[in-house]
């Protein structure tokens, strides 16, 4: 497959997964729809693993099950609550600011130095939400918008401490793909847990679409769309592979537009294009960087 294959590949799953998590709210409580995906992802993955003769055990299991928590359990949490409050490529756009918090969590974590093209790419991201949602937190605030940007910045922030455990799992000599299928079980057990102790009902759903998107998510979203990154960054590196996060939004707000009735207005389009840009700003590695060998995935 090459890698230009690899790159779209990644975008147009990442970029669609957004409007099948739309699809999942309903009838269904949101932490058992969460549940069923990666569940059912487990299910998938490691099956895979094992027909492929690559299923294996970690050495360690601290940093499997902090990383299973925060990009298979909590994370969605935030983002699914998000998506059932404000139009699902709004969140994605928000999501797309993942690396910034990557890059204060590295400097809190592991005492990596903050650049000042992080806190310029932050700087420009920040604007870029404030111009985004303008009409709805400054014009006419309103409540519901107000928390889903609450919830879908806390589910980024949860997947931004997802990351930093990945990363000491690399460290740990835990391969991303084997930390990801044991994660994605352990994250499902973790949920389960979680609504049995809440006494949320584990309501069967009844529409086609709340199946079909179920599907999607948990095949194409989290087992190949996964793996589709990982071998993108284990090719051309994770800076140029992070640009996939500049234009899965693009993908997500048109698919928003079509399909959710997402009405733009000026400050929308300047927000997106600012959010865009600090991302652009954030993976911007100049022309010596990006001829360097690519590295493994952390």
């Amino acid at each position: 497959m090459t890698t230009t294959i690899l790159f779209a590949a990644t975008v147009l799953i990442w970029g669609t997964t957004w409007i099948a998590i739309a699809a999942q709210i309903g009838d269904v409580p949101v932490m058992v729809s969460v549940f069923y995906r990666f569940a059912l992802a487990a299910l998938l993955m490691l099956a895979g693993l094992a027909a492929l003769g690559r299923l294996k055990r970690p050495a360690q299991w601290r940093f499997v099950v902090v990383q299973a928590l925060c990009l298979f359990c909590f994370n969605f949490v935030g983002l699914y609550n998000a998506a059932a409050l404000i139009p699902s490529g709004l969140v994605s756009v928000i999501f797309s600011l993942a690396s910034i918090f990557n890059a204060l969590n590295a400097r809190l974590i592991f005492g990596e130095p903050v650049t000042g093209r992080t806190v310029l790419a932050g700087a420009i991201g920040f604007c870029g939400l404030v111009l985004l949602f303008w009409q709805d937190i400054v014009v006419t605030p309103d409540s519901d918008t107000l928390r889903g940007i609450g919830w879908a910045v806390s589910g980024t922030l949860v997947f931004s401490w997802g990351n930093m455990a990945s990363r000491q799992n690399a460290r740990l000599g835990v391969s991303p793909i084997t930390a990801n299928g044991w994660g994605m079980g352990i994250g499902a057990l973790a949920l389960l847990g979680l609504i049995a102790a809440t006494g949320q009902p584990v309501t069967a759903p009844s529409g086609t679409g709340y199946w079909v998107a179920l599907i999607y998510l948990a095949a194409i979203g989290s087992v190949i769309g996964f793996t589709t990154y990982l071998l993108l960054v284990a090719r051309i590196g994770s800076a140029q592979a992070g640009y996939a996060t500049v234009l899965f939004p693009v993908v997500a707000l048109v698919i928003s537009t079509l399909f959710e009735g997402y009405v733009w207005s000026a400050t929308a389009i300047a927000g997106v294009a600012l959010a865009g840009s600090g991302n652009v700003v954030m993976f911007w590695t100049g022309r010596e960087r990006r001829r360097s060998p690519a590295r493994t995935p952390t």
